[in-house]
């Protein structure tokens, strides 16, 4: 899910880039392009999941629309976007990304309860 929507909005940033604009278009393109990457190779994927999601929605909400050919201009691609990256920054990077490299793997464990519950 994390590469998938990595490579969604890095490839919808860098095209809005290569098309150039206004001051507030580049913004908003830099950082999905930005976003797409960091989230492609896992680096800081919580954090850089939220700044997709404001990414997206700036992206979907402004008017006109930043770009003109646009992966995220169906009327359900922006909303499923913005729930798969909400749903990385709370389910976390993975076992095969940067973070989990750089931070090392994270188990929770859970101790077996001392005694029975009571009813």
């Amino acid at each position: 899910m994390r590469v998938a929507v990595g490579s969604i909005l890095a490839i919808q940033g860098i095209s809005c880039l290569l098309r150039g604009g206004r001051t507030s278009e580049f913004s908003i393109c830099l950082l999905l392009a930005a976003c797409g990457a960091s989230l492609f190779i896992g680096f800081l994927t919580p954090v850089v999941s939220a700044l997709a999601v404001v990414a997206i929605l700036a992206d979907t909400l402004s008017i006109p629309p930043v770009v003109a050919w646009s992966l995220l201009g169906g009327k359900l691609a922006s909303p499923e976007l913005v729930v798969m990256a909400a749903a990385i920054a709370l389910l976390g990077p993975g076992a095969f990304s940067f973070d989990a490299y750089l931070f090392g793997r994270h188990e929770i464990v859970i101790p077996p309860a001392s005694r029975s519950p009571k009813f």
